[in-house]
């Protein structure tokens, strides 16, 4: 039996911090200590018809203010989200993380997701601290399965 599907699948998750241009060393700055490098859990380069990009990456503890992204802008609509992971309490962070978007702060402590339409300035992104490590995603909806 042929298998009609394969190439849709992603079973091992390459790691993309390449492909990130507004985060990490990509965009002049060390990712922060606590961060896991990213992996690509769907990309075109991976799935070549797949019509968007995701990352995902850990998070880790850490007890001091640390910022993460800086402000920047796509031309796509993005999503992302904040996992925490314990299985007892799924709404429970761990952490509290800081996000701006257009210049308004917003600060999180719970498993979160957020919308950024294309055009919209976004982040700063960082921790006040993290004190359970959680799951990060980046979903770029970028019609070409592209993250830039």
């Amino acid at each position: 039996m042929a298998d009609k599907f394969g190439h849709l699948f992603v079973t091992q998750f390459p790691e993309c911090g390449d492909d990130m241009v507004n985060e990490g060393d990509a965009a002049g700055f060390e990712l922060p200590a606590n961060l896991s490098e990213p992996w690509a859990a769907m990309r075109a380069a991976d799935v070549p018809t797949a019509s968007a990009y995701i990352t995902t990456s850990w998070v880790g503890e850490v007890d001091t203010e640390v910022e993460w992204v800086r402000e920047h802008e796509h031309d796509y609509d993005e999503i992302l989200m904040f996992v925490g992971n314990d299985p007892e309490n799924a709404d429970d962070l761990g952490a509290e993380i800081y996000m701006t978007i257009e210049g308004e702060k917003r600060v999180l402590t719970t498993t979160s997701s957020v919308f950024i339409p294309a055009g919209t300035k976004h982040c700063p992104l960082g921790f006040h601290h993290v004190r359970r490590p959680f799951r990060f995603f980046a979903v770029a909806l970028s019609g070409n399965g592209h993250y830039q």
